[in-house]
């Protein structure tokens, strides 16, 4: 089982207590986002768990305990940094702030273990093509020391963005084009790889293709595992990532940021802080009121192998 923590709530900023609480316990329950009062407990233990990808815009809470983490599990981090202002992310750290983090995270787990996600690229009147390509080069120059590669995506207009954000421009397929290969030339200056996952468009041309941002060849290469048996994640097109089991909840996410797809109902998310225990083995609610399954793993595997230039 590869954990991932999380792509439907920020847990790594919010709920950082809550998540180690589970790792130390050695459970989690997670309620079906599709099915009501349908749950899942799951074991978290070294056995069971090959790997934890984390995906946050804040990693300070967890800075004093990824090294101890790293020493128990293997670690991969995805971290949003955008140049967006609080018009678009009233809860997210500044981009200083976010440097000064990702340089902490670098010196205690190492860049390979570190991907940067400039994720969603969206057009308005402020945010320009010709600002993302400036922010872009300026950030990338100052993240470089810093990260495995940097993954982009391109804003999708579900029915929540465009009511949140009316004065979103489409992003024309020539935008496209001219960030996609503006963004390459970056990348390629300061020495990182650079992808798309779950993308919808054809960047091959600029030298992009495809692929996934939770893959076994990123995650071999990152914690010096050699996994074998890794079943495909089956998510949207573009997207080449393996299966991952997520332990978060929709509507939980404090942060506001305007774009979100995961808070569907903001007044929710907007309670969830005041409604969350750290003792709980559900991020929230309560264990009686679910009906919960116990699903055996399977296919999935992972061997210790060693490779250059790993700690």
């Amino acid at each position: 089982m590869i954990l991932n923590v999380s792509a439907r709530t920020d847990i790594v900023h919010y709920f950082t207590p809550w998540f180690l609480n589970r790792l130390r316990e050695g459970r989690v329950v997670v309620p079906n986002p599709e099915v009501p009062h349908l749950a899942a407990e799951l074991e978290l233990t070294q056995k069971s768990v090959q790997a934890i990808v984390f995906c946050s815009k804040d990693y300070r809470p967890i800075l004093p305990h990824l090294r101890r983490l790293l020493k128990e599990w293997p670690l991969y981090c995805h971290f949003t940094i955008t140049p967006y202002a609080r018009d678009m992310e009233p809860g997210v750290p500044t981009v200083r702030e976010s440097m000064e983090t990702i340089r902490e995270m670098a010196r205690l787990i190492g860049p390979r273990r570190i991907a940067w996600r400039y994720d969603p690229v969206l057009i308005s009147g402020t945010y320009t093509v010709e600002r993302h390509l400036r922010d872009f080069a300026a950030m990338a120059k100052a993240l470089a020391p810093f990260i495995d590669r940097c993954i982009f995506n391109f804003i999708d207009f579900y029915g929540g963005v465009r009511r949140s954000l009316p004065g979103l421009l489409p992003v024309t397929p020539d935008d496209m084009d001219t960030l996609a290969a503006g963004f390459v030339q970056t990348a390629r200056r300061y020495g990182f790889p650079i992808q798309t996952c779950g993308q919808a468009g054809d960047f091959s041309r600029f030298g992009i293709r495809p692929s996934g941002c939770i893959t076994a060849d990123i995650l071999s290469r990152a914690c010096g595992l050699c996994f074998e048996g890794l079943k495909p994640g089956h998510r949207r097109r573009g997207c080449g990532c393996v299966q991952t089991v997520d332990v978060g909840i929709y509507d939980t996410c404090p942060a506001g940021c305007r774009y979100c797809y995961a808070n569907r109902n903001p007044g929710r998310a907007a309670l969830a802080l005041s409604a969350h225990d750290p003792a709980s083995p559900l991020l929230f609610g309560r264990e009686e009121d679910y009906r919960i399954t116990r699903p055996r793993e399977r296919g999935q595997s992972a061997r210790q192998i060693r490779l250059p230039g790993l700690d």
